[in-house]
């Protein structure tokens, strides 16, 4: 050790070392390259070219949600996971409307198969494992019941809303809404999403923190620099999924309908890419015993799928004059209706086992099964 790193203060070493932890190459690299591949139209170099704009596609997707990782951690809970949510619904709603926007196949249902698949990906694929692994190795597994009522019911509302009551409303014909009536659920999403987050980070925080608080469990927070970085890095990564999305989207539909598959499956594939990462994160949350923090992740991203997804499309429909489509089938208003009732009695102690996490799991599969065979 030289006599300058011996002489250098403490605070000093622990501020570098988590700017070194918090961020690793590959998230810088990946929306660097992700914009090169913009300029160069490497989306539009046949095969290889296609295959790798999507290799950075989707490395610009992970850099974008680590980066708000570092920014939701530098700002702490819970508006760490609301910082989280907002990035991981801004590159869901980007290649949702980069997609209806393209020509190729009918995405007229495309913003309802993707609202719906992240709905069931959170509510049976994410707490299913975050349940299921906690459980393995805490055997039983505590959190804040009241804050989970509270976001459970909030899903509820804008799910019946947004995705079941098109389907009956006369209006119109089939599962659409009129005009003034996809504007009037647009706003009473946004009203529901901005209640709920003014209460879980203002009027009643304690609802959704941890019920213990063991330090051990977290790396100490990244600084200013880190943090700076982290949010120019993050705006970029977004700038790049946004484009390149924009891109790809006729490609990636005509080779799912190329393949036979129905084109739900294309949903289900951008609401899989943009929760893999919030996946991993509440799984690791878990297997730390902090369920909480991963309730938080994951009913979070569910509330922002639907508070902010669905006005966003709403307005992008209504300004562009896009036709669109909500309601769901009558398979899938049954799926949705069993995920709620199971969350409701999964969640509703405050206590969970290996059992609930099972279920849900079970629920996810039987989701995935009949979206491929109909």
């Amino acid at each position: 050790m030289t006599i300058e790193a011996a002489d250098r203060p403490k605070e000093h070493v622990a501020e570098t070392m988590p700017d070194r932890l918090a961020l690793p190459i590959w998230t810088l690299v990946a929306p660097g390259l992700g914009l090169v591949a913009i300029l160069i139209g490497l989306a539009k170099m046949g095969v290889l070219g296609t295959a790798a704009a999507v290799i950075v596609l989707i490395g610009s997707v992970l850099a974008a949600v680590h980066h708000a990782e570092v920014i939701a951690h530098k700002v702490g809970e819970p508006f760490g996971t609301l910082v989280l949510a907002i990035a991981v619904t801004v590159i869901e709603v980007s290649l949702i409307v980069s997609l209806m926007l393209s020509n190729a196949g009918d995405a007229t249902t495309l913003a309802r198969d993707t609202v719906f698949a992240a709905i069931m990906i959170i509510l049976n694929f994410i707490i299913g494992l975050c349940l299921l692994a906690g459980a393995v190795r805490h055997h039983e597994q505590r959190f804040t019941l009241k804050g989970m009522t509270a976001a459970l019911g909030v899903l509820a509302a804008m799910a019946v809303l947004s995705l079941i009551l098109p389907n009956y409303t006369s209006s119109t014909a089939g599962p659409t809404y009129a005009a003034s009536q996809l504007l009037f659920v647009a706003v009473v999403s946004l009203i529901l999403y901005g209640t709920f987050v003014l209460v879980q980070t203002v009027r009643h925080r304690d609802y959704f923190l941890p019920l213990t608080d063991d330090k051990d469990d977290h790396a100490a927070p990244p600084s200013r620099r880190a943090t700076g970085v982290a949010f120019v890095a993050l705006l970029v990564a977004l700038v790049s999924v946004v484009l390149l999305a924009k891109t790809l989207s006729p490609t990636i539909e005509a080779a799912v309908l190329g393949a036979g598959l129905p084109l739900t499956v294309v949903g289900v594939v951008i609401a899989a890419l943009v929760l893999a990462p919030e996946s991993l994160a509440a799984y690791k949350s878990a297997r730390r015993n902090r369920l909480q923090t991963s309730l938080n992740l994951a009913l979070g991203s569910a509330l922002a799928t639907i508070g902010l997804t669905i006005p966003t499309v709403a307005i992008v429909s209504l300004v562009l004059d896009l036709p669109i489509a909500l309601g769901i089938d009558a398979k899938s208003m049954t799926l949705l209706a069993l995920s709620l009732f199971v969350a409701t009695l999964s969640l509703g102690t405050g206590r969970t086992t290996v059992l609930q996490g099972v279920v849900h799991l079970v629920i996810f599969a039987a989701y995935l099964f009949t979206t491929v065979v109909p």
